[in-house]
């Protein structure tokens, strides 16, 4: 099982920078090449979310007597932990894009601010170092939710 994991690990990186290797050396347009790679990863990332969720669809093995353990529900079987990880992941993948987004605004700014007057340093790095404080909340929750 862990072997699935690791080939769906590497198959999620490998697949979409082949492709937009590919769209690169074919088109020689950079632009085309990050559309060829978001969607290759949105793909992947789409089948590993499904992934639990097809797992938890799969028949018993002896149907006369299903068994359901401590993660499993009465109704379908659906994992609790699954959807934890689930949850987990979104937390800080959107707290890191979200994190990201707000530090490739601010430090630019703080740069520009600090060059003109040194005095602006330490108000420009308060700026930058919230937006840093985004992407930690996402992790902190992550860690709630996986450890509670």
């Amino acid at each position: 099982m862990y072997v699935v994991f690791a080939l769906v690990v590497l198959a999620a990186v490998a697949i979409p920078f082949v492709l937009s290797l590919r769209s690169l050396k074919k088109t020689g347009s950079a632009r085309k090449a990050v559309k060829v790679n978001l969607i290759a990863f949105a793909a992947v990332a789409l089948l590993c979310a499904a992934a639990p969720f097809m797992a938890s669809a799969a028949p018993a093995e002896d149907a006369a007597a299903p068994t359901t353990t401590s993660s499993q529900t009465a109704e379908g079987g659906m994992s609790d932990k699954g959807i934890g990880y689930i949850a987990a992941a979104l937390a800080v993948g959107l707290s890191g894009i979200g994190g990201g987004i707000s530090v490739a605004a601010a430090a630019p700014a703080a740069i520009g601010a600090t060059s003109e007057d040194q005095k602006n340093f330490a108000k420009s790095l308060i700026f930058v170092a919230l937006g840093e404080g985004i992407a930690l909340y996402g992790l902190v929750v992550s860690i709630l939710i996986l450890f509670t």
